[in-house]
């Protein structure tokens, strides 16, 4: 094993290693809970959910760590679990079966322009600006999902929204939650977002808000069946031909193409990988996430992309593969725990939702707003995904606008001819399917 991972080479070591393993996995844990909750609204078995997160993240992780020897751990995204189900189930109108043939489609697509290469034209052709828009935009979007979900914002039929009852005991646990969690990532707590979680549960406990789980059988459990999504990606993958759903799957690949390659970096970079400014095994590591993607769907979750979270097991030593295989232990192990979907409630789950909006919204500052062809499709990319609830609507407007002020300030040059077809896919999109 040491050996198999460069542990010397590294400088690191197998006690290093499975501490930091276990940081990255306490960091990212939430993601257990929060992503049954928003896919649970779409009529998705709840428990099946999580045992579907739980393999996703386990089988994504391990093979990142192996293939790669990244210490890069996978998990059913944020952002993209709004989207399947805010925007594709809920927004669209489209089964929650045949959105998880959306996400199986575009793990294929991402394998197969990883393996041929494409993945770098299209990455290259996206300019920069609208990519840190879309990680903004996203951010705003889960952010309000959260404060929606806790009712500290509320529908009002004079202002379309306001702030709600501030006296209401589930409201407060919430605001509670978002309080703890604030205070522990300001001090640097590697699994602030968790921790915010698990003090807001037993507050909730103590004050009669959430049911108390009963003995042991109350917290742990035999693995939940799989049986109500398994499976169901490939009995109804005929159905995504279709012009709507393939801006799904187009919305589904672009966000993990960015998504992941965004994160890699920064991992990378932090861990001291990077090499005269790229990544080694690069494709590899594309894979590993696309193929953990084709999983998660099959087992019946949104589409499985790198966690930027990896960074909290860096900082504690984390430097081989073998940290992200050790996360994916312990999402394996985490699969016995799904009693604790019962406590974890809407209340407790909002604070992570907002605090991770707040970590994508940073993106902001990497958008050049002093000029105006340009903050003009990323300002309506960042504001129309909130407003419109759908994350491919503001990656669409913003995508639209582009190259018409790019064209119009003479700087036709610099338009990658793949954001000219863009320009006519959603064109269509909002002239055919709006």
């Amino acid at each position: 094993m040491s050996k198999f991972f460069e542990f010397e080479k590294l400088g690191t070591n197998f006690r290093t290693e499975f501490i930091a393993g276990l940081t990255t996995f306490l960091a990212m844990a939430y993601i257990l809970f929060v992503n049954p909750s928003i896919l649970g609204e779409t009529g998705m078995n709840q428990e099946a959910v999580f045992a579907a997160t739980a393999i996703a993240a386990a089988f994504g992780s391990i093979v990142m760590g192996v293939l790669a020897k990244y210490p890069v751990a996978l998990a059913p995204g944020m952002g993209l679990n709004a989207f399947f189900t805010y925007t594709v189930v809920i927004g669209f109108g489209i089964p929650w079966e045949t959105a998880l043939a959306g996400v199986l489609a575009s793990g294929i697509i991402f394998i197969v322009l990883t393996l041929t290469g494409i993945r770098e034209i299209i990455i290259n052709a996206i300019p920069p600006s609208l990519k840190q828009a879309v990680g903004a935009g996203i951010g705003l979007f889960i952010a309000f999902i959260g404060l929606k979900n806790a009712q500290i914002v509320q529908e009002d039929p004079a202002t379309i929204i306001a702030l709600g009852d501030l006296t209401s005991p589930t409201v407060l646990l919430a605001i509670f939650g978002v309080i703890i969690s604030v205070i522990l990532m300001t001090l640097g707590v590697k699994a602030g977002i968790f921790y915010g979680m698990i003090i807001s549960s037993i507050a909730g406990m103590i004050f009669g808000l959430i049911p108390v789980p009963s003995g042991i059988s109350g917290v742990i459990s035999n693995a939940p069946s799989l049986a109500p999504t398994f499976g169901q990606a490939f009995i109804h993958f005929d159905q995504i031909f279709s012009m709507q759903m393939l801006v799904v799957i187009l919305t589904f690949l672009f966000v993990n193409f960015f998504d992941t390659a965004g994160t890699l970096v920064a991992v990378a970079t932090k861990a001291g990988i990077m090499k005269d400014n790229k990544l080694p095994r690069a494709g590899k590591a594309l894979f590993a996430d696309a193929s953990a993607s084709v999983v998660g769907a099959a087992v019946g979750t949104s589409t499985t992309t790198s966690f930027v979270e990896s960074t909290s097991g860096v900082s504690v030593g984390g430097r081989s593969g073998f940290t992200a295989v050790v996360t994916g232990c312990f999402f394996l192990l985490a699969l016995f725990f799904s009693p604790l979907l019962s406590v974890v409630t809407n209340e407790v789950t909002a604070p992570a939702l907002i605090i991770v909006g707040v970590l994508m919204a940073s993106s902001l500052k990497e958008i050049p707003w002093d000029k105006f062809e340009i903050a003009v499709p990323a300002f309506f990319t960042v504001l129309m995904m909130p407003l419109t609830a759908s994350i491919a609507t503001g990656i669409a407007i913003g995508f639209i606008f582009y190259p018409i002020t790019m064209l119009v300030k003479g700087r036709a040059k610099e338009i990658h001819p793949i954001m000219y077809v863009l320009f006519v896919i959603f064109a269509l999109y909002f002239i055919f399917l709006t």
